[in-house]
C-alpha cells in the first residue's frame, strides 16, 4: 500500500493539468472564479495531486500545488517502468497502465502523462477509458499506481521467497 510523505525536503517538480474557469449566477450578476489541477512529484518514485480554487487563476494554482504536496505518496519503479499492469476506474475514467522495455517512453495522453513523468516513469503504455475529465483521469491514473506491488513486497506478504513467486 502506497503511504503518505512529507513533503518538506524533496525537490518537487509541479505539472499545471488543467485550469478550469468556473462561472455562477448571483444577484448581482456573474461570479467567475477558476479551479486548476496541479500534480507534483521529485521523479523518483513519490507523486501527488491537488485542486485548487479560487478567484485568480494564480491563487487556485498555489492552492492546488500546497494540497498535492500534502497528497504525496511513493509508488513502486522497477527500473524504468512499473511492476505490472494494472486497471483502475475512479468515476467515469478509466486507466490502463502497462509495463513497457526500455527505451519505449511514457505512452499516454495529457493527465495520465503528467502524473507519470513527474513520478519519475520512463518506460510505460498507458490507454485512457471512458470520461476524458482531467480531475477524475488523474485520480484514477493515481488509484492504480497506488494498486502497485513489487515481487519482493507480494512474496513477504505471503512468506515465500521472490523466486518462488516468480515460478
Amino acid at each position: 500500500m502506497a503511504k503518505r510523505i512529507d513533503a518538506s525536503g524533496l525537490e518537487l517538480e509541479e505539472r499545471l493539468v488543467s485550469v478550469n474557469p468556473v462561472s455562477k449566477t448571483v444577484k448581482g450578476g456573474r461570479s467567475r472564479s477558476f479551479s486548476a489541477l496541479v500534480v507534483v512529484g521529485d521523479g523518483n518514485g513519490r507523486v501527488g495531486a491537488g485542486l485548487g480554487k479560487a478567484k485568480e487563476v494564480a491563487e487556485a494554482i498555489r492552492k492546488a500545488s500546497d494540497e498535492a504536496k500534502r497528497n504525496l505518496i511513493e509508488i513502486p519503479i522497477v527500473g524504468t517502468t512499473i511492476p505490472h499492469e494494472v486497471t483502475e476506474k475512479f468515476a467515469g475514467a478509466q486507466v490502463m497502465l502497462k509495463p513497457a522495455s526500455e527505451g519505449t517512453g511514457v505512452i499516454a495522453g495529457g493527465p495520465v502523462r503528467a502524473v507519470l513523468e513527474v513520478a519519475g516513469v520512463k518506460d510505460i503504455l498507458t490507454k485512457s477509458l471512458g470520461s476524458s475529465n482531467p480531475i477524475n483521469v488523474v485520480r484514477a491514473t493515481l488509484m492504480g499506481i497506488q494498486k502497485l506491488r513489487t515481487v519482493e513486497e507480494v512474496a513477504r506478504l505471503r512468506g515465500k521467497t521472490p523466486g518462488e513467486i516468480l515460478g
